[in-house]
């Protein structure tokens, strides 16, 4: 990781090496927190947040799906990403990550009586799975590890616990020689990668699982207009492994992977091994999108 300048902590700018937590804090032993992922990008007209007010109203619902009252409101939470941005004098595409989480002073499972604290760290970062893997593809494995089911966790929220299923299956797709996991849900189907939104194309349709049992993606929803923007038909149904090897072309999404084309699924070269047509096609105008190219949607990004 590149460190940056600053890490912004409940209202002031601090040293990054001096920016730490109480060993005995709440969120790292039992694990209620909430964090976003957002992505800024170096523009023409300057650095760019992608969606910020999209991100930060998805930071406040996840607090409260876990019962957690934030100590800053979503405004102020906006403008501490901005002037973050604006101290740290980057000068590439950045990732930011607030994080929303229960500090020291309390111990024991019932968290209400902890204090919360907010911290916005940013830093500069590329491509999450690569760049050749943004253009040629990446091996890809069904986890043994079943995407958490809704009878017993909050998917809907991007809470800290909810991570360690992803890590696990993470660490056994790169262990077995892959680059990412694709995970089931609980009665078989495909939900989402350990990070990311699924997409297949088959005969023309692109085909999306419905958040039932995944986070509720703002890449996805964004590709899914980018999608209807060129009367390309979309459908949102399950999906089964099978068919995701017979499918003509496959690719996730997220803040992080922002728009990968997956190569091969099990063993299975899917289409012609490559990136295939639709995903380029979406992804180029994706990047149109996020770097301030299509006046459609520049009311997306808030520039610094």
């Amino acid at each position: 990781m590149t460190k940056a300048k600053y890490i912004w902590m409940d209202g002031k700018l601090v040293n990054w090496d001096d920016a730490k937590v109480h060993a005995l804090t709440h969120t790292l032993h039992y694990g209620n927190g909430v964090f976003e992922g957002t992505r800024a990008y170096k523009t023409d007209k300057g650095l760019a947040i992608f969606r910020l007010e999209e991100h930060t109203q998805r930071l406040m619902n996840s607090a409260k799906i876990v019962q957690i009252v934030p100590n800053f409101t979503k405004e102020e939470l906006i403008e501490a990403q901005i002037e973050l941005l604006k101290s740290n004098d980057f000068k590439s595409n950045v990732y930011i990550r607030p994080l929303v989480y229960l500090g020291y002073g309390v111990m024991g499972l019932y968290h209400k009586n902890c204090p919360v604290n907010t911290l916005v760290a940013a830093w500069e970062w590329g491509s999450y799975l690569g760049d050749d893997g943004l253009k040629n593809g990446i091996k890809v494995k069904i986890s043994s590890f079943v995407r958490s089911s809704v009878k017993s966790t909050m998917g809907k929220a991007k809470a800290v616990a909810n991570y360690l299923n992803s890590q696990m299956a993470k660490a056994d797709a790169i262990e077995s020689g892959c680059e990412e996991a694709l995970m089931l849900d609980d009665e078989g189907f495909i939900s989402e990668g350990s990070g990311e939104c699924f997409f297949i194309v088959r005969n023309g349709v692109l085909i999306s699982p419905p958040n039932d049992n995944s986070l509720e993606s703002i890449t996805q929803n964004t590709v899914l207009s980018l999608a209807r923007d060129r009367d390309i038909k979309i459908e949102r149904r399950r999906i089964t492994r099978d068919e995701v090897y017979i499918a003509d072309e496959a690719f996730f999404t997220g803040t992080a992977a922002e728009l990968t084309p997956i190569s091969e699924l099990d063993s299975r070269i899917i289409g012609n091994g490559s990136r295939g047509k639709m995903t380029k096609i979406l992804q180029d105008d994706y990047f149109d999108v996020v770097y301030g190219r299509n006046d459609k949607y520049e009311h997306m990004l808030t520039y610094i």
